[in-house]
């Protein structure tokens, strides 16, 4: 899915340092308890100083949604987390994205026309109750699917908790739009490839099994975790002997397999930071978190599992000079890049969310 974000005006990508420093602070302490400012783990340093809250999508869309006295939530993220924000949301909050083409391809790899042909093959074929799982990373039209068919979104946190119940209770599960999330963990609850079987989203002459499968992968990934190998563990263990190496369940089961710890961006981080000083730590996830990790923990030697790691491309869409000018426009009294979900969409992708927080 793409979305246009027109050019921003000259002006503010000639601005020093110091003056879009000195102009968003001042904007904020204008606008006072009616902005609350958002920033993802992964965003730039030079953006997240100014947010009021850090964290994983969810639980800044939470904490927006708890901010009643907010008019607007600026979220320095992707496009589906400033949609959960706004579904989460009073109807009196606007959430602005400083830059509209800040998306995310893993959650466009989910589109609603390909989740509903697979759902009608696998409702068709099989006689067993399913349940759509849609992590966070989606966009609201398949959130709001799972909630219309008796399904919850869930996170990296508390899908082994929400897949370990749906289990129990003899169901199984479609799982999307991450792969190796829903292999991830659904190993960790004992699963073996044999229960699994992954649905190609391209291929329309897929023929599912004959006996229905615990759960079914969508075959969705995150570019960034993807560049973590199996040969990128055993070269940091040669080079920093003693090194305890954390990964991000987004990576391959081969990465997490050969991994110490793996777990949710807060997992990392608590991990990390709870360390005592002096371990070594190589971290399977997106650069800007791994470089915060390691300035914030001095007494500790933090690095990045792949030496050549890039940046997630999207993230980093939102600049300084994206944030700067989305606050002139509110303290000038418009509203730009405002997100908006249709109230139909998002009524239903509540109901996924909130069964969700009933399960975790």
């Amino acid at each position: 899915m793409e979305y246009n974000q027109q050019p921003i005006p000259e002006e503010y990508l000639t601005l020093s340092e110091e003056e879009m420093e000195k102009r968003i602070r001042d904007i904020k302490e204008e606008l006072g308890s009616k902005l609350v400012i958002l920033g993802h783990h992964y965003q730039r340093d030079e953006v997240i100083r100014f947010a009021d809250h850090r964290g994983d999508s969810l639980r800044l869309s939470q904490l927006a949604a708890e901010a009643h006295e907010a008019e607007y939530i600026v979220f320095c993220g992707v496009h589906f987390m400033a949609e959960t924000a706004d579904i989460l949301g009073s109807a009196d909050q606007k959430v602005i994205l400083p830059d509209l083409g800040a998306g995310c391809p893993m959650a466009d790899m989910a589109e609603l026309e390909d989740l509903e042909r697979c759902w009608e093959e696998i409702t068709s074929q099989y006689n067993v109750e399913f349940v759509p799982i849609t992590y966070v990373n989606s966009t609201a039209d398949v959130k709001a699917f799972c909630g219309d068919h008796g399904g919850l979104t869930c996170t990296s946190s508390n899908a082994p908790k929400i897949l370990e119940q749906i289990f129990k209770d003899g169901k199984h599960v479609l799982f999307l739009p991450d792969e190796h999330l829903g292999r991830n963990t659904a190993m960790d609850l004992g699963l073996t490839e044999e229960d699994m079987f992954q649905w190609k989203r391209d291929d329309w002459d897929i023929e599912l099994p004959d006996n229905p499968p615990k759960i079914i992968l969508w075959d969705g990934y995150c570019g960034v975790h993807m560049r973590f190998t199996p040969a990128h563990v055993d070269y940091v263990r040669s080079k920093y002997p003693g090194v305890k190496v954390i990964v991000h369940p987004e990576c391959t089961h081969e990465v997490v397999e050969k991994s110490d710890l793996h777990g949710s961006t807060d997992f990392i981080i608590r991990q990390v930071t709870g360390a005592p000083a002096g371990s070594v730590w190589a971290v399977g996830t997106e650069i800007n978190l791994v470089n915060r990790l390691a300035k914030e923990n001095p007494e500790k030697t933090v690095v990045s599992l792949n030496e050549n790691m890039c940046l997630c491309v999207m993230m980093n869409r939102i600049s300084q000079s994206h944030l700067l000018w989305a606050l002139d426009n509110l303290y000038q009294g418009k509203v730009v890049n405002q997100i908006t979900v249709k109230p139909e969409v998002a009524k239903s992708a509540k109901i996924a969310l909130d069964r969700m927080l009933e399960m975790s």
